[in-house]
């Protein structure tokens, strides 16, 4: 590892590129320090940053935290991820976007009015959770502070994304949440460590081997799946053109593993949180006999029921945004055009042989996901360790690790120079 970062700093180009990243992170981290204006920030300090609502334990492990500081960063790139999804599945159900994503400036413009609703869904999800929180300040400038404020730390999180894309290494927007994880990851292991030190006690010491443990275990069992992939044969037959014979070789077409990636996760936790997000904030005080009471004694997270919601969520999200990213017809067509063919297979039965292959990698996937989400839980109810992360922070922090070295190793190939992937971290 140490050999392959000397390479890479040794490149003159690649060295700007990770120092132009590393600072657009620290900016980011920094601006999230600043309290953002119009909120009380007694009260913030009163509720020491925690919350039972558990829509927000989502937003908050995607911002570092500084959702519960409510700082000018609160919302974070939450709004672009959910205005990025709303905009993919409304490409897919307007006829009119889905005809502008295949023009050649269509894809801009669709990433022009993403911008335009990730702000606008920025400044109303700041103003509607802060308000349900009760941290605004009375009075109507008060409201509008906090909505331009936090929606321009949302523009800002964007902006930053989108230049480490064009000019740093890796994917901008991964990265912040990446390390919107890791700082989160980090607290908890010193928070606990600082727990055992100060009582003591042999259970502390024991919690905090099992959080340090389970980390390790899970990120080698993600980053093995993440790694896997399903290969099938194609055989391209040879296509005379002039006087070159072009084609008649072997090779063979990926399928990943898990490619569905974290959004069945992320969809699941929220479809789940939503209801008891919104009851808690309409009535924060349930009585018994209420929704709001039933639910949270019923639906709470670590619940019987909400484990087995969750998993049936996650197995049917899985399930509907494959079918959506991926198309076995449009796939065998493409095979077909470049005289590609898969060996035992004829016309039709690609497609319903890409078909099945695909929804057995689906049903691997969804149960993987599922038993990952399952883990912390288990050992909340289990062990009574409270892991100081969710599953799929753990899926995101290795995804965007690979994907990050995979980009690196693409900038070492172009200027001819070999990266040592079995050396790198825990690769």
């Amino acid at each position: 590892m140490i050999e392959n970062i000397r390479k890479m700093w040794k490149i003159g180009e690649i060295r700007k590129k990770l120092i132009y990243t590393f600072l657009m992170l620290v900016l980011y981290r920094l601006v999230g320090v600043i309290p953002a204006p119009g909120v009380d920030a007694a009260r913030v300090m009163a509720s020491n940053g925690t919350s039972n609502l558990p829509l927000l334990e989502l937003v908050n492990m995607m911002t570092g935290n500084n959702f519960s500081q409510m700082t000018v960063m609160a919302m974070g790139i939450t709004p672009y991820i959910n205005a990025s999804i709303i905009m993919q599945l409304l490409t897919i159900a307007i006829p009119a976007l889905e005809r502008l994503s295949k023009e050649e400036d269509g894809r801009q413009k669709i990433n022009r009015i993403t911008r335009y609703v990730t702000v606008g869904l920025a400044a109303l999800q700041a103003i509607g959770l802060v308000r349900g929180l009760g941290y605004i300040k009375s009075g109507w400038l008060n409201y509008v502070l906090v909505g331009v404020t936090m929606a321009g730390g949302t523009a800002l999180a964007m902006w930053i994304g989108e230049r480490i894309t064009e000019k740093g290494i890796g994917n901008g927007v991964s990265l912040l949440i990446f390390v919107g994880i890791i700082s989160n990851l980090f607290n908890g292991i010193v928070s606990g460590f600082t727990t055992a030190t100060t009582t003591g006690t042999t259970s502390g010491w024991i919690n905090l081997l099992v959080i340090i443990v389970t980390t390790i275990v899970m990120t080698v069992v993600v980053t093995f799946v993440e790694l896997g992939e399903r290969r099938i044969p194609l055989q391209i037959s040879k296509q005379v053109k002039g006087r070159r014979v072009y084609g008649g070789q072997s090779t063979h077409m990926s399928l990943k593993v898990v490619s569905v990636g974290v959004l069945p996760l992320i969809f699941a936790y929220s479809f789940l949180a939503f209801p008891g997000t919104i009851a808690q904030l309409i009535n924060p005080n349930p009585q018994p006999g209420s929704f709001t009471y039933w639910w949270a004694t019923t639906m709470y997270t670590g619940s019987v029921w909400y484990m087995i919601i969750s998993a049936l969520l996650i197995v049917a999200f899985t399930f509907f945004y494959s079918s959506i990213s991926f198309d076995p017809k449009q796939q065998a067509e493409q095979l077909q055009q470049q005289g590609a063919v898969i060996p035992g297979q004829r016309g039709k039965n690609i497609r319903q042989y890409l078909q099945n292959i695909v929804n057995r990698l689906n049903l691997f996937a969804a149960l993987f996901l599922a038993v990952l989400s399952a883990v912390p839980t288990l050992l909340l109810r289990v062990a009574g360790v409270s892991v100081p992360f969710a599953a799929s922070s753990i899926l995101i922090a290795v995804s965007v690790s690979l994907e990050t070295i995979r980009t690196l190793q693409g900038e070492m190939s172009i200027r001819g120079i070999d990266m040592d992937m079995d050396n790198v971290g825990f690769m």
